[in-house]
């Protein structure tokens, strides 16, 4: 270890140090080669000032100060040894070849080895503490050295002229370097420059369904068509009191801004809601330090092996090539925006590889971004670790009557844009199925065409729009058979259909040119109008050209423009052919769902008998639970496409749909929900519910999310029940924000209900609102107009999250009944102290990136309970407010991976510490910390900070154990030991947990009751 300097007043020091070197001379000192210190010093040469006795006595003084100021650094009779040393050490800087400049470069240290070494100091004379007393004090001597040279007039001047002469040597050689080798960086900047314009306009288009009639193309500008859609998903609150079971918070955010906040994203949409599209936009608005890349798994899986970054251009016909490693160099920089789309499109046994190939790769390189999308039902939930998982959301109202207006604007059909609108206000059965882009463009291209009329039902729209792609166009363009090819309609349908269900049945989306050509030539004999006509491939390329459903997305591979009309196809030729069985038997895959749902509309009255009995067959000898009421619940929505069937069949199974409903927990909510809309006409009233059967239904309308579900919502505003209720606020984003808030928000009780506001006009309608207590405003609101709205004297809970323009907290207060307050991911917020004075007792803070030393808050002393999930600055728990009567601590996210819990027995009133996720590795010392707390009696434990439990000391104090975020495999063995008094203890598995029972647990425990319950509000 290095010697630390001694502690010698400069004022002592710096006088002694100065006798050693000659008064400055006139001049800078810049000369052609650099002063030696040699020349500097004041005994040596024709002009000394300094005698050997002088020199004697002056290490005498520096050796003296020391002994005055260090406790006795050595024996007393070796002090004037001590001096004899350094003077002859101190002597050594008249050889020193070295320069000023050089020497401050060096350092004091090995400016001390330097001179030791040029005097060849007898120092092995020394005993060790003389030795060690006398090598401390050189170097401090030598710092004192290095300071005087730089208070010189001629150093800075001379240290210029090193560096200067320095950086020309080396821009010299740079350059040298550089026309020798050309930077790599030169042409990756060129090729982007390439690709990127390569991407624009492979992307920067959009197909628009039925818009392709008569003079209009085919496609359109994306930038002019795309409309801006939304995700949902799940976040954990980012606190609650332990043991409240919170359902965790529903975020609603733009589709394309699913980056903000995650590095990873599993993106979940129905069939034409727009997945594929939302991977175009982000291709082609992708800001400057992004590079995109755009991997369909279609393409990708056709290979034996998915491709590494240096093939993923090549896999995907790229004609741009790029320099050697160029991928590789993006993904290292973390520039990369790699979307794989269709993730559903792929058979079930090269998931599990495509799995494998997207965590290698997320792992080789982190700091990117990656979207990967799916069909909802595709693979279970946290399928892919470390993805948040996001869904579409199904078009709100108002995105319907936005798609319209701009698709009548490109189809310059305004004449019908008015009409259509109202009659999607005006018909229900319609408006459901105006969920999705794909729909909606259909309905829009059907209703023109057929001059404002409409089919009702799903079989008969698809049926018409096939007719329109099929047949219609280019009837209407007056193009005959410009390929020598007369095929009708149904001749056309039926190859299509041939093809579409040998692909289902292979569980792809695409398949080889040739195999399609075989296809159409064992099916051609049976065609009449074809028979004799033309050959196969004559026939497949009149397909491809002309009906309008299949397109080559590579040289040699064909599969259908979208996966709706490929399962409505494959469906009705399943039927032709009489494979009810097969239908039956896939009902368990979930990519079946849409094909059996088709076929059913398909079928005959007695074939739709028949499906719905095996499918009855099949849920009962599924040994799964969740299967078994998946399939009653998909043949209950097979009764939406079967409006012609046995009456008794049609009871049968609403009955056996009815004994899901109402749900009872979450879980069964959700799978109910994924029936779809004629789950509504299900769900009960409160009346006679349990208050757990009443969320159920909410949750399941809320997830619905139709217009039809707003009526059941409104049955549900005046329930007493918190939960109920917080969920009927919490789904307020998925309606229109005026109609939901006069129906429903306005009629809900206030008491400890949090009303969330997430968009402008939510906001706006709280000003004819009868006061809420508890707002949480998420978003980038306008801070002054926001509060402005919400300044209201019961104001007395408020949570901020998300905000970037929240820089200064003064304005919080003016509240005067605030007592609770959350600051999340609010970047520019730095002080906390203008809250000293309030009357905040509870805080909440996380994700505040300016506040690096959370300034202020070691001021609020009136703080009871304290929440933190962001890393504390120093050693220990100092920054928190050491003056406050804490009952309640929460620590999560590196809170306490510098600081421990060193300091945690400064608030002897805590009775309940929370450790949450990624708090901090604990060691025993912080575990003596928390035993030391005299009043704690509760304690939440998240399941990473288990791993460190077995260093802690008995916790006689805690009588309710709280752990968060299990899995079910934890070996809590050892928490017997370290609590022995505890009464209850709460279990809460993680969303992919398999904890089933509290029993094998409760043998662990046995003077306490074990249960098992949701998320905890860590």
């Amino acid at each position: 270890m290095d010697p630390v300097v001694m502690r010698i007043a400069s004022s002592v020091a710096s006088p002694l140090i100065k006798k050693l070197f000659q008064a400055e001379g006139p001049g800078a000192g810049l000369v052609d080669r650099p002063v030696r210190i040699a020349s500097y010093v004041s005994f040596k040469g024709e002009k000394r000032t300094l005698t050997g006795t002088d020199m004697h006595d002056l290490a005498a003084a520096l050796v003296k100060e020391a002994f005055r100021t260090e406790e006795r650094p050595a024996p007393a009779d070796e002090e004037w040894a001590v001096v004899d040393a350094l003077t002859t050490t101190l002597y050594a800087l008249g050889d020193l070849t070295l320069s000023d400049v050089a020497a401050v470069e060096l350092g004091h240290r090995s400016l001390a080895r330097e001179l030791r070494r040029a005097a060849d100091t007898p120092e092995r004379e020394l005993s060790a503490d003389a030795t060690y007393f006398y090598e401390r004090l050189l170097e401090t001597a030598c710092l004192h050295i290095l300071n005087f040279f730089t208070q010189r007039s001629t150093f800075i001047p001379a240290t210029l002229v090193a560096q200067s002469r320095r950086q020309a040597e080396l821009i010299a050689l740079i350059d040298e370097l550089i026309a020798r080798n050309p930077l790599p960086g030169s042409a990756d900047a060129a090729f982007e420059s390439r690709y990127r314009e390569h991407i624009t306009q492979k992307h920067n288009a959009l197909t628009i369904y039925g818009i392709d009639l008569r003079e209009f193309p085919e496609r359109w500008p994306l930038d002019a068509a795309y409309l801006s859609l939304e995700a949902t998903g799940t976040q954990p609150h980012s606190f609650g009191l332990p043991g409240e079971q919170l359902e965790p918070t529903t975020v609603r955010l733009p589709a394309e801004e699913a980056f903000l906040d995650h590095e990873r994203v599993l993106l979940r949409g129905d069939a034409g809601s727009g997945k594929t599209t939302l991977v175009q936009w982000l291709a082609i608005t992708a800001d400057r330090g992004r590079i995109p890349f755009v991997l369909p798994l279609r393409t990708l899986i056709r290979a034996d092996t998915l491709p590494t970054p240096a093939l993923f251009l090549a896999s995907v016909a790229c004609p741009h090539t790029p320099p050697d490693g160029w991928a590789e160099r993006v993904l290292r920089s973390r520039r990369a925006l790699v979307m794989v789309d269709g993730l559903d499109e792929i058979p079930g046994p090269d998931r599990a590889r495509t799995k494998s190939w997207l965590l290698d790769l997320t792992t080789a390189f982190p700091g990117n971004h990656w979207l990967v999308t799916s069909r909802p039902t595709a693979v279970r939930p946290d399928w892919l670790d470390g993805f948040r998982e996001l869904t579409l959301a199904p078009m709100t109202s108002s995105d319907v009557a936005a798609f319209v207006r701009r698709w009548h604007g490109a189809a310059d059909a305004a004449e019908y844009e008015e009409r259509l609108l109202s009659a999607l206000r005006t018909r229900p059965g319609l408006a459901q199925l105006a969920t999705n882009p794909l729909m909606c463009g259909l309905i829009c291209a059907l209703f023109r065409e057929r001059r404002g009329f409409l089919p009702r039902g799903r079989k008969e729209l698809y049926d018409a729009a096939l007719a329109m792609l099929l047949d219609r166009r280019d009837m209407e363009r007056g193009m005959g058979a410009p390929d020598g090819i007369d095929l009708g309609t149904e001749a056309r349908r039926s190859l299509l259909q041939r093809i579409a269900y040998a692909l289902i049945l292979s569980g792809r989306t695409e398949m080889d040119q040739q195999d399609a050509t075989a296809i159409i030539d064992r099916n051609l004999p049976s065609i009449t109008t074809a028979t004799g006509r033309a050959d196969a491939p004559a026939v497949f390329r009149h397909l491809l050209l002309r009906s309008g459903l299949l397109r080559q997305p590579a040289d040699g591979i064909v599969n259908f423009v979208h996966r709706t009309f490929l399962d409505y196809l494959g469906a009705e030729a399943a039927v032709k052919d009489g494979h009810l069985d097969v239908l039956a038997s896939r009902a368990a895959d979930p990519t079946w769902e849409d094909v059996i749902r088709m076929a059913v509309a398909h079928a005959r009255p007695h074939e739709r008998t028949a499906i719905l009995a095996k499918l009855k067959t099949e849920a009962d000898t599924a040994d799964d639970p969740a299967t078994n009421a998946r399939l009653r619940l998909l043949a209950m929505a097979c009764l939406e496409d079967a409006p012609e069937l046995d009456p008794r069949v049609r009871a049968e199974v609403e009955s056996r749909a009815a004994q899901l409903i109402p749900p009872s927990t979450t879980a069964e909510a959700r799978i109910l929900a994924e029936a779809g809309p004629l789950v509504l006409e299900l769900l009960p009233g409160p009346e006679g519910l349990t208050d757990e059967e009443a969320l159920g239904v909410t949750i399941t309308a809320s997830r619905i999310a139709t217009d039809a579900a707003l009526p059941v919502l409104k049955s549900y505003r005046s329930h007493p029940n918190l939960r109920v209720r917080a969920q009927l606020a919490g789904t307020w984003h998925r309606f229109d924000a005026d109609e939901y808030a006069d129906e429903v928000i306005a009629h809900l009780a206030p008491e400890d209900l949090q009303l969330t506001i997430t968009t402008p006009e939510q906001l706006r309608t709280l000003r004819r609102m009868a006061p809420h207590h508890s707002i949480a405003l998420i978003g980038a609101h306008d801070v002054p107009d926001a509060l402005a709205v919400l300044h209201r004297p019961t104001l007395s809970q408020l949570n901020i999250r998300s905000n970037p323009g929240l820089a200064d907290v003064e304005p919080l207060t003016h509240f005067p009944e605030l007592f609770q307050l959350v600051l999340d991911d609010c970047p520019l917020v730095s002080d906390l102290s203008p809250l000293m004075d309030t009357g905040i007792s509870w805080l909440s803070i996380s994700a505040l990136r300016s506040l690096t030393n959370l300034g202020g808050l070691a001021s609020l002393s009136r703080l009871t309970s304290l929440s933190v999930s962001q890393p504390l600055p120093g050693d220990d728990l100092s920054a928190l407010p050491a003056a406050a009567p804490l009952t309640f601590l929460f620590l999560s996210h590196d809170a306490v991976t510098d600081t421990g819990l060193r300091g945690l027995g400064r608030w002897p009133t805590l009775t309940r510490l929370s450790l949450g996720p990624h708090a901090g590795r604990l060691t025993p010392e912080d575990w003596a910390e928390v035993a030391s707390l005299p009043e704690l009696d509760s304690l939440y434990l998240h399941r990473t900070v288990l791993d460190a439990a077995d260093s802690a000391p008995a916790l006689p104090h805690v009588t309710h154990l709280g752990i968060n975020n299990m899995y079910g495999s934890e070996d809590l063995s050892a928490l017997a030991r370290l609590f022995p008094n505890l009464r209850t203890v709460s279990l809460a598995p993680s969303p992919s947990g398999r904890i089933r029972t509290a029993e094998r647990y409760a043998v662990l425990f046995p003077g306490a009751e074990v249960t098992i319950s949701p998320v905890y509000g860590f």
